[in-house]
């Protein structure tokens, strides 16, 4: 590449420079500075660069100088995210399991552009992708997109919805049938994107996994269900929704030993109250959806711990009791 043909890019290749080539613990000289910039083209005058430094501030990037001996070196300190942040964003892609594993990919390589590629280098050793429990529709990007456009401009939603076979097959429910949907939010719960909406056939919110939904598209029918949606606190919707599978919402009442509150705080937050029975027993009422993987979650927690009222899910929970004890023997 000949001398001076990108000169236009001057200001774009050095902070592209000092982005990827350095860092806290990585300097430049400004000699070495110009050599990096001359093999994108570019020639530069020392003068213009310090004047350069000061206008990339205004870009929100901080250049350091530091002497070291006789020789003055220069390198990137405040960015746009710290490596500790980048580190988190990578945490929770690897952790998602709506993300592909191709995709988990595409979006670390992006992320990582965020810091120097000494950074990234560093990351990439901490980088773990693959065996991981990914879902296996690579669609679910333009189907978030299509939702959150459905939302924005107030229309329903409609989609096929299918669950999956042993044989690794998709079985398409409602025997076929489209389903139709005005939807109002979107969350992520138990690591999987959710949508939550206002069901016409059955007039209840309900709630949909977004990479189980084929072909979701915008209707120019008008969203329905806003007075119930108006109510809809999304927190307290996912607390009260044992794995997002969806049932009846009751006031259930509960008696624990005290050394299970921690338990009960961690799933439902701090704002539950605990009513003391004696020195070692609490009573706690909380509103649940009541549903197979609430009665798992309660099953999980042992003797501690008793559903008391009301009455007939206190008698569905020994019902299943019963079942599991029988298909054991």
């Amino acid at each position: 590449m000949s001398r001076g043909t990108n000169q236009k890019f001057k200001f774009t290749y050095l902070m592209q420079v000092m982005l990827e080539k350095t860092d806290d613990e990585h300097s430049l000289t400004l000699n070495q500075i110009l050599e990096e910039l001359d093999k994108y083209g570019v020639t530069a005058e020392r003068k213009s660069i310090y004047t350069d430094f000061q206008d990339m501030e205004k870009f929100g990037i901080e250049v350091i100088k530091e002497q070291i001996g006789r020789e003055t070196y220069y390198h990137v300190g405040v960015r746009e995210f710290e490596l500790a942040e980048v580190k988190l964003l990578i945490d929770a892609i690897q952790c998602a399991k709506f993300i592909t594993e191709r995709k988990s990919r595409e979006l670390i390589k992006k992320i990582k552009s965020f810091v120097s590629e000494y950074q990234a280098n560093q990351i990439q050793r901490q980088v773990f992708v693959h065996g991981r429990i990914k879902t296996m529709n690579e669609s679910i990007y333009y189907s978030v997109d299509e939702i959150h456009n459905a939302i924005e401009h107030n229309k329903k939603i409609k989609f096929r919805y299918f669950s999956w076979q042993p044989d690794k097959s998709q079985y398409i429910l409602n025997k076929g049938e489209w389903f139709v949907v005005s939807p109002w939010a979107l969350t992520w719960d138990d690591e999987y994107y959710y949508m939550v909406g206002y069901d016409d056939y059955s007039k209840t919110i309900k709630h949909y996994r977004v990479d189980k939904m084929l072909k979701p598209h915008a209707t120019n029918e008008k969203r329905e269900g806003a007075e119930e949606a108006k109510d809809l606190d999304m927190a307290a919707y996912s607390k009260a929704t044992f794995g997002m599978y969806g049932g009846e919402k009751k006031r259930v009442k509960i008696h624990l030993h005290n050394k299970m509150a921690g338990v009960f705080i961690d799933r439902f937050g701090k704002d539950i109250t605990f009513r003391p029975i004696d020195e070692k027993h609490s009573e706690l009422n909380v509103d649940v959806y009541i549903s197979p993987q609430f009665f798992g979650w309660i099953f999980g927690l042992g003797k501690d711990v008793q559903i008391v009222g009301p009455e007939e899910v206190a008698e569905e929970m020994k019902e299943r009791a019963r079942t599991v004890l029988e298909t054991m023997k």
